[in-house]
């Protein structure tokens, strides 16, 4: 697959994620977050200390977005395209 073919997959895939009516486990919602964040290079963390102590929705997409510190953003769009598919009708 070739960069052009893949970021027109991404594309697709994202927009049939944020169009989808499917409750989604918040697990599963997690790994769209990080995934997408990742793909796109936004993914850059936040300090720890600068999440709030009740911020649980914060602290998870932290969270999220360290299990897939590493991973290339053409990895992660691969994976986000993997995630969609296999999740989203």
């Amino acid at each position: 697959m070739t960069k052009e073919e893949l970021d027109k997959a991404f594309q697709a895939a994202y927009e049939k994620a944020s169009a989808t009516t499917v409750a989604l486990p918040q697990d599963i919602q997690l790994l769209l977050y990080a995934y997408y964040k990742q793909g796109n290079h936004k993914s850059k963390l936040i300090p720890l200390e600068n999440i709030k102590e009740n911020d649980l929705r914060s602290a998870f997409k932290y969270n999220a977005l360290i299990q897939i510190k590493g991973l290339s953003a053409i990895e992660a769009k691969k994976e986000y395209i993997k995630l969609v598919a296999q999740h989203i009708p």
